[in-house]
């Protein structure tokens, strides 16, 4: 007889595994009915019998009624003296559930008149009593198949229900592909049109969660809602993607029969994970059911095991990209890591079995969101509530344990007084959580040591948020008492080697990995390089002085580039191209049902200022169809005019976020602020006017990938038009971290013997006062007595050695990168070097106050010697989908070579020549020598001059929006009569929307009229 290949037996298979039997095989035994009094084998569950089902109170009253009287028939006894006892208990069971959820009862039980009845046997802990573990063998776990659940439609069955003591938790409708049939769009469909949710099985809440599977993969939902009803991928992914990978052993979808649905780990999701989110005096329809995602449950039960047996002082770095639900993976991780015990009394940091390894567990993140969801969590969790702090220095995190708080919540800028706090309390036992890869919305803040040196960096300096940690984490081993959990979507490798596992040939890897590959392709975020338009600036300076004075060439190209990136009619040029765009290809397409948003990524404070009021400028002279609001820290002077953001808002900084939430505000200009940890769903489009490289780069365009499932985003709908980088620099910035990031192998520490040569051999310091201000510095003296020691070698450094511009240079890049090299390797080297550490905590101080010459300062009277004659734009791509590799990322350790600020000999060029091969490389909009366009240009300005409408339309109008409409009407007349002698010039007019701006913007500067 051949293979069953249809969806039974799917069912069969499923049943048979957990059961250890099938229907089938006991109706051919003929022991049916007998059946029901066994004990279970498999996995451990019961046949279900789908005439046992109550469809008005969507119970299994066989199991219900059974597991109640075996196991608290004294409770029962209370409520039998009444003729409707099971009637009552039924009808009481019924209006809670109606009201709270199923989780609620699983939960904490039935309460009947006097009787309490539970409905659940908790799973042990390690140091559960032998009572608790008995109990949990008593819960009955049953499955049963085919069941009609519809007093509507008494012939409607669903594939297989599974219950706990009588109470659904899951249903699950089967597909097989060998019968042209699959879960993604059969499977789920059949839930969304064909299954009447009314009915009480398929209730909100009634059920925990409801599976659509096929032999290849897995979808779940914990609300049904017709049409409405969004299925996540329960999958485990496959070659970093979507979907399942090949079994040797049965289906790729087996895992979900062979360890999730077993009795352990059902109860352990029920008890650990799954949670009901909403206000109390909500009703349970407005609630949102959580239940985990394969990877958020896989990462959680790994670390929780792999630290029950490994113990404290081991680190973790979990590599989940943006939309793997990280808030919830770190929240249920710090929940269960407060319950984690050793599996034995040997196990480093523990202190008997019967106590939890950790005595808290410190999570670090800037997100106030986090903090609200640990509460929640813990109070859905645990009988205890009041667990979880604040700590903001290593004061508070003593008082939150001795209050015993287990949960400690800190920020990133405070992170280092907890890294002082941990050292100090080595007693206590840590966890300590890193949700690093959010940083600040705000500019930045320096570690401690910078603080108290008062030299505190600007916004353009930013330092992101794994270099945070690691600058709080330097010049401390990691401790004993503590293991740190690292989670980020792009692991730099340092972070690697900071956090990593290290693999026997000596590489460091992820200790978990859900890709962007995997993300991406299962739809919780979108591809924010599929559509991606580039552009290529060209443009023209001429001198405006008679001299022909010497500049650095390659000083003065870069000078160069940058003064006409920045000048506000380059500015006004291109942000005229942005809002034409968004106006066309986001407005006026009512994109997110018309609520869609846009960002703009300028290059410094000082261009995000230029940009915000050249588009209020072109917005005001459009009527204001909407507003745009501009994020940046501190004040900012051009021109003599100081600048805030809440005086160019005309509201408080802290309300920008919010405020850019409101419909009325379309456009968010920024420099640095808000590239990271900024969550606004509705953002569709970026224009890029800065350079963006590595992290960095992945971090900012991917504040378009959050999806708006309620507003319909789709991949189609992001724009990203960049104006400073080319798609294969993006590419480069974007792969290390599309799938798994490994670092090759450890940073060589020995540099650091190399560096301290070279600076001591400098003679800016002598060892005996390295010696004296560390000894006082750890001895905690008043700052006082260690300026002296600081200064006077700073005076030796600035003053006394009469060192040249360039030996200061080397010194200090040098000193820089011993603090920074030594800084994140001291904490994970095998070995202890105390000249390092002594000369480490000098530099610190002393680097601050090195002085060394501007080594731009001999090229900054360029910039008064030339002017800006032609500015324009070619676009390079149009809507280019930008194809990642999906092979491994084997990252290089940071580059130990020392490096000084010896390069190679300045090349020096009079202005004339620099000018004119600056115009060669970057004047190239058409096929044309720069001369050539010069002459155009004059040319045809000329036309329009001499056009008869000019001087009364144009040139004398006194009606901006007329004046608009006449110029261009006069310039299309003028390029329409040159047409055959400027053919290339008209077709490249023609067919790039941008050039024709940049031209025309160019060409008003040229006549005389200005926006």
């Amino acid at each position: 007889m051949p293979s069953q290949t249809n969806e039974q037996a799917l069912e069969a298979a499923i049943e048979k595994i957990l059961t250890g039997t099938s229907l089938e095989e006991l109706k051919q035994e003929g022991n049916l009915n007998e059946r029901r009094e066994l004990y279970r084998s498999g996995k451990g569950y019961y046949i279900g019998y789908p005439s046992d089902f109550n469809v008005k109170y969507a119970l299994d009253e066989e199991r219900f009624w059974h597991f109640l009287e075996s196991t608290q028939a004294e409770e029962l006894a209370k409520l039998q003296k009444q003729s409707d006892w099971k009637l009552k208990i039924l009808e009481r069971f019924d209006r809670l559930i109606k009201k709270y959820g199923v989780l609620r009862l699983l939960k904490k039980g039935l309460e009947v008149d006097d009787a309490h009845l539970t409905l659940l046997y908790v799973a042990p802990l390690a140091s559960s009593s032998q009572a608790i573990k008995d109990n949990f063998e008593k819960n009955e776990f049953s499955v049963t198949r085919q069941l009609r659940y519809s007093n509507a439609n008494p012939l409607e069955e669903i594939d297989m229900v599974f219950f706990i003591n009588g109470i659904p938790f899951a249903t699950m409708e089967l597909k097989n592909h060998w019968t042209g049939q699959n879960a993604k769009v059969h499977g789920i469909n059949q839930y969304k049109f064909k299954r009447d949710t009314t009915q009480p099985l398929l209730n909100f809440g009634r059920c925990i969660v409801h599976f659509a599977v096929d032999t290849d993969e897995a979808y779940m939902t914990t609300k049904l809602d017709g049409a409405n009803t969004f299925f996540l991928p329960f999958n485990l992914g496959n070659n970093n993607g979507k979907g399942n990978p090949s079994n040797p052993f049965g289906h790729k979808t087996a895992y979900l029969w062979d360890e999730v649905f077993t009795r352990d780990s059902i109860a352990n999701i029920i008890q650990h994970f799954v949670r009901l989110d909403g206000k109390e005096n909500e009703p349970l329809s407005k609630k949102t059911l959580y239940f985990p995602r394969y990877h958020q449950m896989d990462v959680v039960r790994k670390l929780v095991r792999h630290v029950s047996i490994n113990g404290t002082g081991q680190t973790y770095l979990i590599q989940h990209s943006a939309g793997s639900g990280k808030s919830n993976s770190i929240t249920w991780s710090a929940y269960q890591l407060i319950e984690t015990y050793p599996v034995n009394e040997n196990t480093p940091g523990s202190k008997g079995i019967a106590n939890p390894l950790f005595d808290s567990v410190i999570v670090v993140t800037d997100r106030r969101i986090l903090d609200k969801q640990l509460r929640d969590n813990i109070k859905d969790f645990s009988e205890v509530k009041n667990i979880v702090a604040p700590a903001l220095s290593s004061r508070e995190l003593r008082q939150a344990l001795e209050a015993g708080k287990k949960i400690i919540i800190t920020t990133i800028q405070k992170f280092p007084f907890i890294i002082d706090g941990i050292s100090d309390l080595s007693t206590k036992n840590f966890a300590v959580i890193i949700d690093e890869a959010h940083s600040s919305q705000g500019g930045t803040t320096s570690d401690k040591m910078n603080q108290a040196m008062g030299n505190l960096p600007s916004e353009e300096d930013t330092e992101d948020a794994q270099d945070k940690i690691l600058a709080a984490m330097q010049s401390r081993k990691m401790r004993g008492n503590a293991s740190y959990f690292a989670f980020t979507a792009t692991p730099k490798n340092s972070t690697l080697e900071k956090f990593g596992s290290k693999q026997t040939d000596g590489s460091y890897q992820p200790f978990h990995l859900y890709s962007m590959k995997q993300a991406i392709e299962e739809g919780f975020i979108l591809d924010v390089l599929a559509n991606y338009t580039t552009y290529r600036s060209y443009y023209e300076i001429s001198k405006s002085i008679e001299d022909n004075p010497l500049f650095d060439t390659t000083k003065a190209q870069k000078k160069l580039r940058a003064f006409v990136e920045r000048d506000p009619r380059t500015i006004a040029t291109k942000a005229e191209i942005m809002l034409d765009h968004f106006t066309t290809h986001v407005v006026n397409k009512k994109l997110l049902k018309g609520k869609a948003k846009g960002m703009v990524v300028t290059q410094s404070i000082e261009s995000a200022i230029n940009y915000y009021l050249a588009i209020k400028e072109i917005l005001k002279a459009k009527g204001n169809p909407f507003d745009v609001v501009i994020a940046f820290s501190g004040t900012k002077k051009i021109n003599g005019i100081e600048y805030t953001e809440d005086g160019l808002n005309g509201f408080a900084e802290k309300d920008t976020k919010d405020k850019f939430d409101e419909d009325q505000y379309r456009l968010l200009v920024v420099a640095n602020k808000y590239l990271t940890g900024f969550d606004q769903p509705k953002l569709t489009a970026m224009y890029v006017d800065k350079k963006l490289q590595g992290v960095l780069a992945v971090q900012a365009l991917s504040r378009l990938n959050r999806s708006a499932n309620k507003l319909g985003k789709r991949t189609e709908d992001l724009f990203v038009l960049d104006f400073f980088n080319s798609t294969e620099e993006i590419k480069n910035a974007f792969d290390p971290f599309y799938t798994s990031t490994t670092l090759s192998g450890a940073t060589d520490v020995n540099v650091l013997h190399e560096l301290k040569a070279s600076l001591d051999d400098v003679g800016v310091y002598e060892s005996y006062e390295v010696e004296d201000f560390v000894l006082k510095y750890f001895d905690r003296v008043d700052a006082q007595f260690l300026s002296p020691i600081i200064d006077t070698a700073a005076q030796r450094f600035n003053h006394d050695l009469e060192l040249e511009d360039a030996q200061k240079a080397d010194f200090k890049i040098k000193a820089k990168q011993f603090v920074k090299i030594y800084g994140q390797m001291a904490s994970i080297l095998s070995f202890e070097m105390l000249s390092w550490e002594k000369l480490y905590w000098f530099l610190k101080f002393l680097i601050p106050k090195l002085i060394v010459a501007d080594p731009d300062a001999a090229i900054d009277g360029l910039l008064d010697t030339v002017d800006l004659a032609t500015y324009g734009l070619e676009r390079v791509t149009l809507n280019s989908s930008i194809s990642l590799d999906d092979s491994d990322t084997l990252l290089d350790p940071q580059n130990p070579n020392p490096r000084g600020a010896h390069g190679k000999d300045e090349e020096e060029d009079p202005l004339d020549l620099i000018v004119k091969s600056f115009n060669e490389r970057w004047f190239q909009g058409w096929e044309a020598t720069p001369e050539d366009q010069r002459v155009k240009f004059i040319s045809l300005s000329k036309m329009m001059m001499a056009h008869p409408d000019f001087q009364t339309k144009v040139a004398d109008n006194p009606d901006a929006s007329t004046q608009e409409l006449a110029f261009y009407k006069i310039f299309d007349d003028v390029m329409a009569k040159q047409r055959k002698n400027e053919l290339d010039l008209y077709r490249l007019i023609a067919k790039d929307d941008s050039f024709k701006q940049a031209f025309i913007d160019t060409m008003k500067r040229m006549v005389g009229v200005h926006r």
